[in-house]
């Protein structure tokens, strides 16, 4: 049976090249530049052929303690005369009273430097006064390091990461700031399908305001799987959902956040899923106390990179000199990286990494992976048909 493609709400980029984009997890940051050109190290050089390659990728932004004493926003008490709990019909969303509730809490987040390639705009929630905010794991995995908040009033701070989980793309946040307006968190089990909810987001990083949309629950406790991503227990909703929406809140009637948004499908209409609250905040102390799979002090070499094997395009080929077999074909590096400060240009083969033979792209993220920022590693590229070495001193996250 074909599966539908997902895409993770992805994280809106507006202020990087045209083609830009973002997506889920399962494809981290690979943007679509145009390739290098012929010269010395930092000289870009330019192929139609590299350019066709990467345009088929969708582009993505590369990539303590239990809560015994501590409360992720404000769960409201609901007692048995509520809609839910007798069955009534449920209320009719007034936007702009759910908006006085919820719209305080939600945060537009950047990633990345300005002149980067990686880094992107998403959005995310306010779940403490004194600074903790929830996001897509997604919007926030190849940050660089450099993540920076901008809240309702206008002021904006930096971020940190405190613990995120790529497998449940939910990521918790520590911004510079305290005395803010935490979420309250309603009950996914509680929702209805047919119920109102309303999205709020960075939706496509339009402007300084967040961008609204309406809908209902389409259906509850969704599975999706292309393959690459599975994520369950999530609410179909046909509020529109569009880059930058992700780590937004799917908020209630009451303005209570029953759902993180997180993912479309490709194609679709009306069609877009949110993490169940519940299921989020049950992962939320483990994150806070710095769990999950993204060392937020991990090292970052600053590339994106794909797989050359025997389905490279033959122009493609041709237009970079490679003979390479096997290997991690460099499809973009970011100004601003321990990548380029030691010399890599677009259109290398990653062939060897401290020594180890370099198959695949995810063989080269494993050995990143192995070192801590400062660290040095030895990468072998081909480079128009020749062999280079170089010593990389592998950068923060």
């Amino acid at each position: 049976m074909a599966r539908s493609r997902v895409e993770r709400a992805p994280v809106a980029d507006g202020t990087r090249p045209t083609g830009l984009d973002a997506t889920p997890p399962h494809e981290w940051p690979r943007p679509r530049l145009p390739g290098p050109s012929a010269g010395e190290p930092g000289e870009g050089r330019r192929s139609p052929a590299f350019v066709a390659l990467v345009a088929f990728l969708v582009g993505a932004l590369v990539m303590g303690g239990a809560f015994a004493s501590y409360a992720f926003g404000e769960r409201r008490s609901r007692d048995t005369t509520s809609p839910s709990a007798t069955g009534e019909t449920a209320e009719i969303v007034d936007v702009r009273h759910v908006l006085d509730i919820a719209q305080p809490s939600v945060v537009t987040i950047t990633t990345g430097s300005t002149d980067s390639i990686f880094g992107g705009a998403g959005s995310g929630v306010v779940v403490s006064a004194d600074g903790l905010i929830v996001t897509n794991a997604h919007v926030v995995a190849s940050s660089g390091g450099r993540i920076s908040v901008r809240f309702h009033d206008g002021q904006t701070a930096a971020a940190s990461l405190v613990g995120a989980s790529t497998s449940d793309d939910i990521a918790l946040l520590r911004a510079d700031r305290t005395g803010l307006t935490p979420a309250t968190l309603g009950s996914s089990a509680d929702l209805r399908v047919g119920d109102d909810v309303v999205a709020i987001g960075n939706a496509l990083a339009l402007g300084d305001e967040p961008s609204v949309t309406k809908g209902i629950v389409s259906a509850k406790n969704r599975s999706i799987d292309d393959g690459e991503i599975s994520l369950s227990h999530l609410i179909q909703t046909d509020a529109a959902i569009n880059p930058g929406n992700s780590g937004g809140p799917l908020v209630n009637a009451a303005g209570e956040v029953v759902g993180i948004n997180t993912a479309i499908i490709e194609g679709a209409q009306s069609v877009g899923f949110s993490i169940a609250i519940d299921e989020v905040e049950a992962l939320l102390p483990e994150l806070e106390a710095g769990g999950g799979d993204v060392d937020p002090d991990g090292a970052v070499l600053g590339v994106a990179t794909v797989t050359v094997d025997a389905d490279l395009d033959d122009a493609l080929r041709e237009e970079y000199g490679i003979t390479a077999n096997q290997g991690a074909l460099v499809t973009a590096v970011d100004t601003d990286s321990a990548a380029s400060d030691a010399g890599l240009l677009e259109g290398d083969v990653v062939i060897e990494a401290d020594g180890e033979a370099i198959v695949t792209n995810q063989d080269l993220t494993d050995a990143v992976r192995r070192h801590q920022k400062g660290d040095t590693m030895t990468i072998v590229v081909e480079r128009d048909g020749r062999r280079r070495s170089f010593t990389v001193t592998l950068g923060p996250r």
